[in-house]
């Protein structure tokens, strides 16, 4: 059942028809079921639509319950630490941000917030989950519990010289008042960082096992772009980071435009039916390389969105002996849809593999690096490249 028909940004009409349509699905990607609760977990039906409008991409599903909280793995990457580090010193240096209050929307646990403190701001944090305000406060940071729910909304601190909100505009139903609500909440030449899953790079490449129901907006750099000026904001740069997996976008905030949503027109309709071809590539392949080893004999490294899909789209219940992750709060719990046990990377020792299905994204290399340095060739290791196996 369509929950919502008209676009969550500018208000047109979705096109007649969806652009895909998929079951079976995980309810969500943090939705990871422990084993007294596999009997009540069922999958669940994503419809994608488009926007007549301004084009962007969604889906029609209600949110995910916990949307207003940031649940983020990302960070315990040395990577992707190293990244932000020099990301954040650069932004920091570039807008003349040194000592000034500096805000971010949805900060989890503190896993960014604390590199942006190190870059020489006075840091703080809104987030809405409590449990992860109190590691916060226990951490040193000033973290608020919260969530920018409406324009007229006041944040203790405010006004703040910058902000940022780094993928988790994608998870918003009312994308509108969270963004009005920052900017009302910023100095008047404030300036921030926005980024959000690439959308261009997944048409680019056929990623059809990029929708998950955590995520409602799929955003193109075109797309982002008007959302965030109808949003009272300029966009200074918009760039593609992190291997293309993320759009990064650099904004200035401006009063005269704050408030007016108006829709930017119309536009063609995607085709992206060709998805359904690629899926069933992935899957002919999976289901070959599989057969090559004994039954339940081969493990995936990663239970990230991606992966939860994937498992789900090509049918791997009960093909896979376990998943393997190494963020703790996923070990012990099961994929959803598939049921397959969520691991800590130590299982490859205790209980040994003959092959590894790398599926990590852009960590992916990392991960490669990690068991080529532990089992050399011991184990067989092939790594999902956008619709395909690669083998290592």
């Amino acid at each position: 059942m369509i929950k919502t028909k008209k676009c969550r940004v500018c208000g047109s009409d979705f096109f007649a028809e969806p652009l895909l349509c998929y079951q079976n699905m995980p309810k969500g990607a943090q939705y990871l079921p422990d084993k007294n609760r596999l009997k009540d977990d069922n999958g669940v039906n994503l419809e994608v639509w488009q926007c007549s409008g301004c084009g962007l991409v969604q889906l029609s599903n209600e949110p995910v319950p916990y949307y207003k909280e940031v649940i983020r793995a990302a960070a315990i990457s040395p990577a992707m630490s190293k990244f932000r580090e020099k990301q954040f010193r650069d932004f920091v240096y570039k807008y003349s941000l040194s000592n000034k209050k500096v805000l971010e929307i949805g900060c989890g646990r503190g896993e960014y917030l604390s590199i942006m403190q190190q870059a020489g701001v006075e840091a703080y944090g809104l987030e809405e989950s409590k449990d992860s305000v109190d590691q916060c406060v226990n951490s040193g940071l000033n973290v608020l519990q919260g969530f920018v729910s409406g324009k007229q909304q006041k944040i203790i601190g405010a006004p703040f010289a910058a902000f940022f909100i780094l993928n988790f505009l994608e998870h918003l139903p009312d994308p509108n008042a969270s963004l009005m609500g920052i900017a009302n909440n910023l100095s008047d030449d404030a300036v921030g960082l926005v980024e959000v899953p690439n959308f261009d790079m997944i048409l680019r490449n056929n990623l059809f096992s990029e929708f998950i129901g955590d995520h409602l907006l799929y955003f193109t750099k075109e797309t982002l772009i008007t959302a965030l000026n109808l949003n009272g904001f300029d966009v200074i740069d918009c760039q593609e980071i992190w291997h293309d997996y993320i759009i990064s976008a650099v904004v200035r905030k401006n009063p005269v435009t704050l408030g007016e949503i108006k829709s930017p027109g119309t536009r063609e309709k995607l085709d992206i039916s060709s998805f359904h071809k690629y899926q069933a590539r992935l899957k002919n392949e999976l289901d070959e390389y599989l057969g090559r080893f004994g039954s339940k004999n081969v493990a995936i490294w990663g239970a990230g969105h991606q992966a939860l899909a994937v498992m789900a789209l090509t049918d791997l219940t009960g093909k896979i002996k376990y998943v393997i992750d190494s963020a703790p709060f996923k070990q012990g719990k099961y994929t959803p849809a598939t049921h397959i046990p969520i691991v800590s990377p130590d299982r490859l020792s205790s209980d040994p593999v003959e092959a590894i299905i790398v599926m990590a994204g852009g960590y992916s290399e990392e991960v490669v690096k990690l068991l080529k340095e532990k089992f050399g060739n011991n184990v067989d290791i092939v790594v999902l490249r956008d619709f395909s196996l690669e083998i290592i």
